[in-house]
């Protein structure tokens, strides 16, 4: 039986319009008693399409619990992915963001001041460059400065790089931290690098993730740009359930 010809029916036999079954009907009954429930009663459609919203939800609540209980330790722990903050903290901040997203940019100084302002907080940042070509060069530029021991600084100031980041702007940006660009150019095209980024996108998709930046906080899901006191909020549930 097709979902929302069910839900119709669920609907009709919540209103008490019929006593059979739905196992004893054909679909051809169900059509029927479905539309004839519709004409006499026109919400019907709107509870049918509300049981169908509830039954997605949970599936996808579901869906989360059980990528977050198989995937907890390569989203906290990966050892590829770059750590700010205490590495030893309590509570973990997993960020998926883009350098070329307005958005994230918007949310850095949220996340470096909850950094500064709880000693036990650890950040985990996933690159993921899903803006263009741009955005694979920052992404890939700014792992590859781990080798430098450059990253947190080449994050920030990335983050707060004015227009958008790209080769040259990139670049720009390694220079006026001294880094050397040979190395950094030969550097970003190390197997980690691409490692990196592909799982990012796995994980992601995985999250049912559809823009940046995307947080996981403990267990819970915050896509989008997040207030500095809802992310304090997040943090403080996943201490507690610690």
């Amino acid at each position: 039986m097709k979902p929302i010809l069910a839900c119709l029916l669920a609907a009709v036999m919540s209103l008490g319009a019929m006593a059979a079954s739905a196992e004893e009907l054909s679909e051809a009954d169900v059509k029927r008693l479905a539309l004839e429930a519709i004409l006499e009663n026109p919400e019907i459609v709107m509870q049918a399409v509300e049981i169908l919203r509830q039954r997605d939800q949970q599936a996808k609540a579901e869906a989360v619990k059980t990528v977050l209980e198989q995937q907890r330790d390569l989203l906290e722990r990966d050892p590829n992915a770059p750590v700010i903050g205490n590495p030893d903290g309590d509570v973990t901040v997993v960020e998926f963001f883009d350098y070329n997203c307005p958005y994230c940019k918007r949310a850095a100084p949220v996340i470096h001041g909850a950094i500064e302002q709880d000693p036990d907080l650890r950040v985990v940042y996933r690159e993921w460059p899903i803006l263009g070509e741009d955005s694979v060069f920052a992404a890939r530029a700014a792992l590859a400065a781990r080798k430098q021991g450059k990253y947190e600084e080449f994050h920030w100031a990335l983050m707060d790089l004015k227009g958008r980041a790209n080769e040259a702007s990139v670049m720009r940006v390694a220079r006026e931290l001294g880094m050397d660009e040979a190395q950094l150019r030969a550097d970003m095209q190390a197997p980690e690098v691409e490692t990196h980024i592909q799982i990012s996108m796995s994980l992601a998709e995985q999250l049912g993730f559809s823009g940046t930046p995307s947080f996981v906080i403990g267990d819970a899901l915050a896509p989008g740009l997040i207030p500095e006191d809802e992310l304090k909020r997040l943090i403080g549930v996943a201490r507690e359930a610690k």
